[in-house]
């Protein structure tokens, strides 16, 4: 699956303006990609907001069963888990108003949740890494 979405660098550049980032499956396990890559984002600025059900807190974040469960604005939904699991996610996630991004993590395509989301207008990213995007373009 070496497809990935056909969104420019530009439009790339201007998702990362956007600062309010809910981490669907992040991990408090030091050296596993969805404990790194949202660790990077908190060190350049960015409102990290964990999901992920068995943990209370993360990265010294609370941490919200599921995106709808977050009480504040999301901008960005970056998902860490297996392209089988990412529909449910994505179902709950646009019933959340404001969110703007749906992106899926390296390897990870869910065909149906991306059409979902892109009915509701909400942009869609897949099979690339939020870290070693913004690494790639600033």
């Amino acid at each position: 699956m070496n497809d990935i979405d056909n969104n420019s660098d530009d439009e790339l550049k201007r998702i990362y303006s956007l600062k309010n980032i809910a981490v669907v499956g992040m991990s408090p396990t030091e050296g596993k990609p969805s404990n790194y890559v949202p660790k990077y984002l908190i060190e350049r600025g960015y409102n990290i907001i964990p999901v992920n059900p068995i943990y209370e807190e993360i990265l010294g974040n609370k941490s919200y069963p599921k995106v709808s469960d977050i009480p504040y604005h999301v901008d960005i939904v970056d998902i860490f888990r297996k392209s089988e699991d990412v529909l449910p996610v994505v179902q709950d996630a646009i019933l959340k108003n404001g969110i703007k991004v749906i992106w899926m993590q390296l390897g990870i395509h869910n065909k149906e949740a991306k059409e979902i989301a892109e009915k509701k207008d909400i942009g869609v990213i897949y099979n690339r890494c939020i870290l070693k995007e913004h690494q790639r373009l600033f």
